[in-house]
């Protein structure tokens, strides 16, 4: 029983390494873009998001609570 549970183990990490070898990798030059462009994106997000909250704070605080 072992020996069928090994053969399948060995089976599954042979054909992962077939897929892998199917993937198209990207460039150093296109792993630098595209990060620098998603930490570019979240900064801009996390910003806007940051200025509605303080806005938000300020209407509700001027408004409701009447500081």
């Amino acid at each position: 029983m072992t020996t069928r549970v090994a053969g399948k183990r060995f089976r599954y990490v042979g054909e992962i390494i077939n897929e892998l070898k199917k993937v198209i990798w990207l460039s150093r030059r296109e792993i630098v873009y595209l990060t620098s462009l998603v930490l570019v994106v979240a900064i801009i997000a996390g910003v806007v998001l940051g200025l509605v909250d303080y806005g938000f704070t300020n209407l509700v605080e001027k408004v409701f609570i009447g500081r």
